[in-house]
Parts: structure tokens; C-alpha cells; sequence
């Protein structure tokens, strides 16, 4: 299958400063891919690269087989059909919510105009605000208007930047999700810009993690909390904690919680020290096991509580469990584990932070 987005080997510098360095990955059409990272990583600059805004130092970029950015030459923007939502929405103040909309389809005529127009004000559910202009709509209906303004002329590809950035946590995860339908069922290509993890797992086909400039992971969300290539994606995706292990052999570790079997680096060794990433879904409550820990903190969470517990070497874990569970501080509660997945990093690897 073609690719409708490809990033090849790209760099992204001001001057001295490099933002990206030799990052590389693939869309397919249709597809809805993430950049992930800390502030300053450098996502929104490959954005750009990719918008057009910024050239590119080395590698290339193409859109539906066709290059659009190597060094010393790229498209201009407007010649890419690229359709952009930003943090602020942009709507324009003086235009109408069917005017804004059709602001993009100077190319149709104006039945055909029309006809886009009502398909998706009909897709977002908001057909009956077409005249109504933008500061007389929520925050939610704003973004979407942002949405289908930018989706209207069928873009080659959908770039977001941070588009749910000013809405509290629980609407952001509730709009990727209803962000990601509309997307789906137009079959639009896209890339969303977040440091929200939750956002890009509502959202997201495939999410690169970023980094200091490097791209660390291209994987599913799955596979990214699961299965992270390395320290920097384990320590940035999700909660967890590093448990001191030794190895014994190329398929299991030996930790103070007994031995865990699974797949290891190929350069780990017998008698290597090592850490395994234990999360707290893999920690679980069993008031029948011979295994009990003293609760030293909880977080409350609603549906669900955080402990964190002791182990006898002085070492913590966490542990979800339902809230109907609410034991004290300093109780002891039995577990049990079900490490399905492990994640295994050499004791002196570069312990580079999300920070």
C-alpha cells in the first residue's frame, strides 16, 4: 500500500540548534498518527516541517508519493493541501459557522458548497448553530467548527497542534475520542501534536514518542506502554516503578517478588543486573495470597485507588484496585502479579528523564 505520509531520515535545525534529528516513520492513507513528548522535544517543529512552515536540514518528506521537503528545496504550504487546526481554533469572528466552514471551498460551486457544508455540520451533530458565530458557541463546539473547517477541503493530510490544549482532562479524552470517529468516517489522514498521553491513546493508530529532538518509539499504544524500546519511553508512558532483578537465563529475571519469565534484550547475560518495569495494572489485589504488603500511600481516583506499597527491601510498587477496597494506611493487603508483558533494561543503561 502507498503511503500517504513519509518521513525520511528528517532534521529540523535553527541555526546551531537542532529540534529533530534523523526522525523516520510512515502513514498510511487514512491513518491517524501521534508525536508524543515532553515540552521542547521537538514535535511541534516536525509538524511544521511537514506543514511546510519550516524546511528541513537533511532527509525528506512526501505526501501521497510525491516529495514535498529535501534540503534547499520544499513546497510552499498552500500548495501541499495540508488542513491545520491549531491550540486557539482561529475561527473567524466576523463569519458565520457555515461561512467559516466554507471558507475552503472557493473551489466548488455553490450547491456543491452547500452540500459539504450540511454533510458535516450533520457528522458533528451542530446543523442547527449554522448561523450562529463563534463567541456564541461552547469551547467543544468551537473545536469541532475548527475541525470540519479544516477537514471541508479533503486535505492530503490533517495536522493538529495541541487542539484540546485549553479543555480540562476529562473533555480532552472525550474529544480525541469523537475526533478520531469524525477522522475514521471521512477517511482523513492525520497527525495530532500532544504531550497528553491519554489523549494520544484515544486518538492514535500510531504514536511516536519523542525526546530531546530523537524519536524513541513508533509503535501502538499498546505496545508502547507494554513494551517501551527503552528507559526514556518507560520512565514518560504511564506509571511504574524499576524492581532490581538478576538474570538467570535468555527468558527469565529473578526479582525479590520471585521469577519472571518472558522475552529479554539479546545482549543481556546470565548474572547480569538488571531492571524489570513492573505497572501498577500488574500488581493484584488478592486478599487469599500468601504474599501481603504494608499500604504506605494512597491516591484516591474515584472508581479506582493508587497504593503504594512496601517491599521488604525498602523498595515500593503500586497497585491499582477498585475503590470498594479502601484499606488504611499501614494495613497489610495481599497480592498477586500478572506481569504478561516484561520489560527488561540493563542496569547501566543512560537513564535519560521525560523531565
Amino acid at each position: 500500500m502507498d503511503m500517504q505520509l513519509k518521513v525520511k531520515n528528517v532534521t529540523v535545525a535553527y541555526d546551531d540548534y537542532v529540534a529533530i534529528k534523523d526522525v523516520s516513520f510512515a502513514l498510511k492513507p487514512g491513518e491517524i498518527g501521534c508525536l508524543l513528548g515532553p515540552s521542547g522535544c521537538g514535535k511541534t517543529s516536525l509538524l511544521r516541517a511537514i506543514a511546510g512552515f519550516e524546511p528541513v536540514q537533511c532527509g525528506e518528506i512526501s505526501l501521497h508519493g510525491k516529495t514535498v521537503s529535501v534540503p534547499g528545496n520544499y513546497l510552499p504550504t498552500e500548495q501541499r493541501r495540508v488542513g491545520m487546526v491549531f491550540q486557539d481554533f482561529a475561527l473567524f469572528p466576523h463569519l458565520s459557522v457555515e461561512k467559516n466552514i466554507a471558507f475552503g471551498l472557493k473551489h466548488l460551486n455553490a450547491k456543491r458548497c452547500d452540500e459539504r457544508v450540511e454533510e458535516l455540520l450533520k457528522l458533528v451533530g451542530l446543523s442547527h448553530l449554522k448561523t450562529a458565530y463563534p463567541h456564541e458557541l461552547s469551547g467543544g463546539q468551537q473545536q469541532r467548527i475548527a475541525l470540519i473547517r479544516a477537514m471541508a477541503p479533503r486535505p492530503e493530510i490533517l495536522l493538529m497542534d495541541e487542539p484540546f490544549s485549553s479543555m480540562d482532562a476529562e473533555l480532552r479524552e472525550q474529544l480525541a475520542r469523537e475526533v478520531r470517529e469524525l477522522l475514521k468516517r471521512d477517511g482523513i489522514t492525520a497527525i495530532l501534536v500532544t504531550h497528553d498521553q491519554l489523549e494520544a491513546f484515544a486518538m492514535a493508530d500510531a504514536i511516536a514518542v519523542l525526546g530531546n529532538g530523537e524519536l524513541h518509539q513508533y509503535d501502538s499504544g499498546y505496545n508502547i506502554y507494554h513494551n517501551p524500546a527503552n528507559r526514556f519511553v518507560a520512565d514518560f508512558i504511564g506509571q511504574g516503578v524499576m524492581l532490581q532483578a538478576s538474570v538467570l537465563d535468555e527468558k527469565r529475571v529473578e526479582t525479590e517478588m520471585g521469577v519472571f519469565k518472558g522475552e529479554l534484550p539479546e545482549d543481556c547475560h546470565s548474572g547480569q543486573q538488571v531492571e524489570v518495569l513492573l505497572r501498577p495494572d500488574d500488581v493484584i489485589h488478592d486478599d487469599n495470597s500468601d504474599i501481603k504488603l504494608e499500604v504506605i500511600a494512597k491516591v484516591f481516583r474515584g472508581a479506582e485507588y493508587l497504593y503504594t506499597l512496601a517491599l521488604p527491601s525498602g523498595q515500593s510498587i503500586l497497585c491499582l484496585v477498585q475503590s470498594h477496597h479502601n484499606h488504611r494506611i499501614g494495613e497489610r493487603i495481599g497480592i498477586k502479579l500478572g506481569v504478561d508483558d516484561l520489560a527488561v533494561f540493563p542496569v547501566c543503561e543512560n537513564t535519560e528523564t521525560a523531565d
